[in-house]
């Protein structure tokens, strides 16, 4: 059956050229296979969407001369016999009075029990079924008809009172609320709270009723809207709640303190805040450019020369622009001004079925955990299609994301876009994304997304083949020198970043669900749950330590100048209520820097608890012991540890550290954070990891960019690194407290003496 795309019936005449040919598809098997239909059979309407053509009932040629007029007037009428709620706007009236014709008992009870078997019969079935029941094939092919609007009528009523029951909910959320922020009161004098006097807490419930009444008013358009029609749009993944603003730093004299790469959350610089949904009149035009893309990803993903040139020294390809420009000239419109064209292409065989797979890129949760070291933040502002058959073939989304580079050095990359999921002919699923902006002009976007995203072919054994095309027009005078050559050359955002990620992350997942593990080696957790558990716990260590170092437009960092490139960037938040982070004031420390040394011999350095005394100034010296690990792939370096810290000094407890250092082709994380003894005896036993606390420390470590085209992390190549550190510490319990000027002084010491002492470890020279 060929895949097609579900597409809501009111914006179908948008989707049509002259002479109501489809325009976008290509080939035979993509774009919209509507072909030359009759646009007003009403059996090609199901819930106010379009059926797939196969699935529509059509009656065979041979049919229609059998039946003269005077029966088939009295099949019209038997068949809306059983019509509930039918309209009559449709029927003409009729000069003549014709034969009335019902259906005996027993024929609708035969009708009845193959609907519920096949409530779409093809035209054999139908004719068998009329040579039984001694009726005209078009006689069953309009009960069939009227069943199917009766069983849909009755589904969209009780659609409808399920969208008013919600709606009524939310309308008492929002009183709940209205009423607990008109008596909200001082907590010092009592008295009510002025608008400039509220705090952190009621500022942001007003931000929360805010959202919620927003809402409320969507829900009820919806509701206004679609009575009577089943509604196409899912508003369920709609915006969450904006983060906590953070704190002013209380710095002044021996400091020089400037702004950072990011901007103020509350500023007009955030695109992922300000973007909503997408109107009624943009979804016909958004539907035509996503199955345009899909064409383009298939032509990029597929295409060899003249498109994509080979490299000199034959590792790497690099897009032919000219060539792309002849061979796509629909699009998203010319390159702008200042913009520099960024494409990459790159292929994999990764340990995960391709259905895993799809769920993963079309789960903005999913989505944004596998690949948190690049997706700094993103969100679902609307549903388009949900697919057809059970799964995301034809699934159409609206997106925002915001792309990071682990460093503040970088500033991150946000985009509007469509991602739409298609399953071909041959059985390869498609993802794609393209962008939105054209639609909502804006001079701060910096980034723009043609089409970009992957092929997925099913491979045996559970595997799966991916081919990764990435390609952006983005303005990167932003980057720190540092970074540029890292930047320009694809290393940091491109299609080998992406895939070499998701191989490691795959098996990531394939050694969580692992049953045959090897008792031999000592320390390995053979609990099956035990690992679930640390593993999660893990997986939100490496997320909070990845949102916390990027220059994402969520966070203003404060830069305390120092020499130039080591300048040490501190960002405070104020923790309050959250469970899996200790509570009071943390401040967050990131520094980047050159170091003459492979990536490869930084990370092993870094990872290895017989060296950590050597930088770890926490660890006071004492002796590092592996406790327990989880190996999590291929690379030795791959894995997540429990480390016990010995202290040198009798009277100080013993410290346990949790650690994972994971590696690809692209880039290496070392991420560590202390953690209690008694909830890591919970965790290994199975317990909930999400109650302890954490704050993640660590290092990001990436080739400098300067290597030739195929060497990465896991070889020895002769190129530097680009090292960034990081730290997270709570330096107030109490979250009203100030922060003071000796602390940020304390964790700029701290985080320098670190660099120093990793210099003078890997270079054998003093910083």
């Amino acid at each position: 059956m060929p895949a097609t795309i579900m597409i809501p019936a009111r914006n179908m005449p948008s989707m049509l050229g002259r002479n109501n040919n489809v325009v976008g598809g290509f080939g035979s098997s993509s774009g919209l296979s509507l072909g030359q239909v009759d646009m007003f059979q009403p059996n090609l309407m199901e819930g106010g969407q379009l059926l797939p053509l196969d699935m529509a009932p059509n009656t065979s040629e041979s049919d229609v001369p059998r039946i003269r007029e005077d029966e088939f007037d009295s099949a019209t009428k038997s068949g809306s016999e059983n019509q509930e709620g039918a309209s009559g706007e449709d029927q003409e009236p009729r000069p003549k009075k014709k034969r009335y014709h019902r259906h005996t008992q027993h024929q609708i009870q035969e009708m009845e029990a193959f609907f519920k078997e096949c409530p779409h019969p093809d035209d054999k079935q139908r004719r068998e079924l009329s040579q039984e029941l001694g009726l005209e094939p078009l006689q069953v092919k309009f009960w069939f008809q009227n069943k199917r609007t009766q069983m849909k009528t009755q589904h969209e009523r009780h659609e409808n009172t399920q969208l008013r029951n919600d709606n009524e909910k939310l309308r008492t959320d929002n009183m709940r609320y209205r009423e607990a922020l008109s008596n909200a009161s001082c907590p010092n004098c009592g008295g009510p709270t002025a608008i400039g006097e509220m705090s952190f807490d009621e500022h942001h419930l007003r931000i929360e009723n805010a959202r919620l009444r927003e809402e409320i008013d969507r829900i009820s358009a919806i509701a206004a809207k679609y009575v009577g029609n089943k509604p196409v749009v899912n508003y369920s993944n709609i915006s969450s709640s904006l983060p906590p603003r953070p704190l002013e730093l209380g710095v002044g004299a021996g400091f020089g303190v400037q702004q950072g790469i990011g901007v103020d959350m509350y500023g007009a610089g955030d695109i992922l805040r300000s973007i909503s949904g997408p109107s009624e009149a943009d979804k016909p035009i958004i539907i035509e450019l996503a199955v345009a893309a899909m064409e383009e990803l298939i032509g990029m993903a597929q295409m060899g020369e003249p498109l994509w040139l080979t490299t000199l020294d034959g590792t790497a390809t690099m897009l032919n622009e000219d060539e792309y420009i002849r061979s796509f000239p629909r699009g998203i419109g010319p390159k702008p001004a200042g913009f520099r064209c960024e494409a990459s292409r790159e292929t994999a065989v990764v340990i995960m079925n391709h259905v895993n797979l799809v769920e993963i890129l079309m789960d903005v949760n999913q989505w944004s955990t596998v690949f948190s070291g690049i997706v700094s933040r993103a969100m679902t502002l609307e549903v388009l299609s949900t697919g057809v058959a059970g799964n995301y073939n034809g699934a159409l989304q609206v997106m925002t994301t915001e792309l990071q580079v682990p460093t503040p050095l970088v500033p991150t990359r946000e985009s509007y876009f469509v991602r739409y999921c298609k399953q071909h002919t041959d059985g390869t699923w498609a993802v794609v994304d393209v962008s939105l902006d054209n639609l909502r002009p804006s001079p701060s976007v910096r980034c723009r997304r043609r089409p970009s995203g992957c092929l997925i072919q099913e491979l045996p054994n559970g595997y799966s083949k991916v081919t990764w095309v990435e390609h952006v027009e983005v303005d990167d005078r932003g980057v720190h020198n540092l970074y540029k050559q890292l930047v320009s050359t694809g290393h940091a955002f491109g299609a080998k970043r992406w895939v070499g990620t998701l191989d490691r992350q795959c098996e990531r997942l394939a050694s969580a669900m692992a049953t045959n593990i090897p008792t031999v080696d000592v320390g390995v957790i053979t609990n099956q749950e035990g690992r679930k558990s640390m593993l999660k716990l893990a997986e939100r260590m490496v997320i909070s330590f990845c949102a916390g170092v990027s220059a994402s437009t969520a966070h203003t960092w404060t830069t305390l100048s120092g020499t130039g490139a080591d300048d040490v960037r501190v960002m405070t938040r104020k923790s309050v209520d959250d469970p899996g982070r200790p509570p009071g004031i943390v401040l967050s420390a990131a520094t980047s820097f050159w170091l003459p040394v492979s990536p490869k011999r930084v990370f092993d350095f870094l990872r290895d608890e017989n060296s950590r005394s050597e930088w770890d100034i926490l660890s006071n010296g004492g002796v590092v012991q592996e406790m327990a690990h989880i190996a999590n792939g291929r690379e030795t370096g791959n894995c997540v540890s429990l480390l016990r810290v010995n202290s040198a000094n009798s009277s100080q407890s013993n410290m346990l550290i949790l650690q994972e250092s994971c590696t690809d082709s692209t880039g290496s994380f070392v991420i560590y954070a202390p953690v209690d003894i008694a909830a890591m005896n919970i965790v290994l036993n199975g317990g909930d990891p999400d109650y302890v606390a954490l704050l993640p420390s660590g290092f990001a470590i990436l080739p400098d960019g300067t290597t030739p085209h195929g060497s990465g992390i896991v070889e020895t190549a002769s190129g530097g690194s680009l090292l960034t550190v990081a730290f997270q510490i709570l330096v107030d319990s109490v979250p009203t407290a100030k922060l003071s000027l000796g602390s940020v002084a304390t964790v700029n010491n701290l985080i320098a003496c670190t660099v120093e002492r990793i210099k003078a470890s890997l270079t054998g020279e003093a910083a």
